[in-house]
C-alpha cells in the first residue's frame, strides 16, 4: 500500500512512521511535513507544505495513495479555543477534504486522543474540538475513516524525539495500569491493519487499537 503520513516530526507520527518503514505491507510513504525531517529510506518521499490550510495547491503530488495516516497534532496547553480549533479542526478538515476529492477510495486514519468527547459538549476545550473533528471526518465519503484514541504511548526502538519526562511518566503508569498504555508499534500496526482489513468501529479506544494491532498482516501490497 502507498500512504501519506503527517506529523512525522512529532512523537506519535515518528513512531508510526518507523513502524511503517519496517512493515512489508507498506510500499511507499509520502511524508507531508511543515519542516524537513532528516531521514532517508527507499520507501520514503517528502513533501514540504508550510501551511496545511493551503494543501489544495499540492493536489497533484497527493494523487494515487491508498491511505492517509494523519498524525499531526498539538497540545492545547496555553492556547485559547479559537487558536486550537484552527490548528486541530480547520487544518485537519481542509487536508481531509482535499484528499477525499482526489482519492475517494482512500482510508483516512486520524490520531485523536483518549477522553475525546463525541457529544462536543464537554467542559474540556480540547475534548470538544477533537470530538467535532472526529464527527466531521466520519461524514466524508472516504472508503474508510477511523479515529484512533491512544492513551499513554511508548516510543518505538530507535525513536529520537520522545521527551524523557514523558517516557518516565508512561513507564510509571504502565506499572499500575498497563491497559492504559499502548506502544507506538501497536498504534502503527493497527493503522496499517485498518487499511488492510477494516474494523467494526470508526472510533477506536485503546482496547480496540490493541485488538486491531494483532490482526494478521497480508504482506502483499494492495
Amino acid at each position: 500500500m502507498k500512504i501519506i503520513l503527517t506529523g512525522a516530526t512529532g512523537m506519535a507520527g515518528q513512531g508510526v512512521l518507523l513502524e511503517c518503514l519496517q512493515n512489508n505491507a507498506v510500499t511507499e510513504i509520502l511524508m507531508v511535513n511543515r519542516k524537513h525531517l532528516d531521514i532517508v529510506n527507499p520507501k520514503l518521499k517528502e513533501l514540504l507544505v508550510p501551511d496545511f490550510l493551503k494543501i489544495e495547491a499540492f493536489s497533484d503530488s497527493l494523487k494515487g495513495y491508498d491511505a492517509c495516516f494523519f498524525c499531526a497534532g498539538i497540545s492545547s496547553v496555553g492556547m485559547n479555543e479559537e487558536q486550537y480549533t484552527k490548528i486541530t479542526y480547520d487544518t485537519t478538515m481542509q487536508f481531509a477534504k482535499t484528499l477525499v476529492a482526489i482519492n475517494p477510495a482512500m482510508v483516512f486514519n486520524y490520531i485523536t486522543g483518549a477522553q475525546t468527547d463525541s457529544t462536543e459538549k464537554s467542559k474540556t476545550m480540547w475534548a470538544r474540538v477533537k470530538g467535532k473533528t472526529e464527527n466531521d471526518l466520519m461524514k466524508l465519503p472516504f472508503k474508510g475513516q477511523y479515529n484512533f484514541r491512544p492513551g499513554g504511548m511508548e516510543p518505538v526502538k530507535g525513536q529520537k524525539n520522545a521527551k524523557m519526562l514523558y517516557v518516565v511518566l508512561v513507564s510509571i503508569i504502565k506499572v499500575f495500569s498497563r491497559k492504559n498504555i499502548i506502544t507506538l508499534n501497536e498504534l502503527g500496526q493497527a493503522m496499517i491493519n485498518a487499511v488492510l482489513h477494516g474494523y467494526v468501529k470508526q472510533v477506536l479506544e485503546i482496547s480496540d487499537i490493541k485488538i486491531l494491532a494483532k490482526e494478521q498482516v497480508d504482506e502483499e501490497s494492495i
